[in-house]
C-alpha cells in the first residue's frame, strides 16, 4: 500500500439528533444516547471515493430496524429511490427478500437491549452517480445470527452525509472511515 491508503478516520463537520444527547468524541467518532435519529454532516468528502460506517449500538426497549439515509447539505435524501435486498441467516434457516421504491437503505432488526455490530459501506456517496451500500450485522441476541444488506440510492447526486434512524431510542458510538480503492 501506498502512504495514505488504509482506512482514514472522517469527522463530522456538524451532528443532528433527536432524542437525549449525541457529541463528537477526541478521535471523531459520535456518541450517542436514547436518540431515534442521528445526522452526521460533512463525513463524505471529495477525498474519498468509498467509506465505512462502524457502529456499536443497542436499542433502548423491545428490538427495532435500523435504516439509514444519504443526506446533503443538511437534508435527507428521503425520496423513493433506495432499492434493498436482505439475506438473513439464523442457523440452518436462510430467507430473502427484495424491497423497491423505499425513502431509506438498510432495515437491520436490532434485538432489544443486547448490544449489536454493523458495518456499512458506502461506495461512492460524494460522487454525481448512483450510490451503493452493503451492510452486515451481527446480532447480540442469544443465538448467533447475521443479517446483510444490499441497498441503492439511483439519483446522481453528490451527497457529504448520512442519517441512521430507529423507532425506539438507540444508544452507542458511530465512525466513518474513507478509504480508497488501489489498483
Amino acid at each position: 500500500m501506498a502512504a495514505g491508503d488504509g482506512l482514514i478516520s472522517m469527522t463530522p463537520t456538524s451532528i443532528a439528533y433527536s432524542g437525549t444527547s449525541a457529541s463528537i468524541n477526541a478521535d471523531g467518532g459520535v456518541d450517542f444516547s436514547a436518540v431515534t435519529s442521528l445526522s452526521l454532516n460533512g463525513v463524505f468528502t471529495g477525498d474519498y471515493d468509498n467509506y465505512l460506517l462502524t457502529i456499536d449500538l443497542k436499542c433502548d426497549s423491545s428490538g427495532e430496524n435500523f435504516y439509514y439515509r444519504l443526506r446533503a447539505s443538511g437534508t435527507d435524501a428521503t425520496a423513493t429511490n433506495y432499492t434493498r435486498q436482505k439475506v438473513y441467516a439464523n442457523g440452518s434457516s436462510v430467507t430473502g427478500a427484495r424491497f423497491t421504491s423505499q425513502s431509506y437503505a438498510g432495515g437491520e432488526f436490532i434485538t432489544n437491549t443486547t448490544r449489536n455490530g454493523m458495518q456499512i459501506h458506502i461506495y461512492g456517496p460524494n460522487l454525481a452517480q448512483p450510490t451503493a451500500f452493503r451492510s452486515v450485522t451481527g446480532l447480540g441476541d442469544s443465538g448467533a445470527a447475521l443479517e446483510d444488506f444490499a441497498s441503492t440510492h439511483s439519483l446522481s447526486t453528490a451527497y457529504d452525509g448520512t442519517t441512521v434512524l430507529i423507532t425506539q431510542a438507540f444508544t452507542g458510538t458511530v465512525r466513518v472511515f474513507g478509504y480508497r480503492c488501489v489498483s
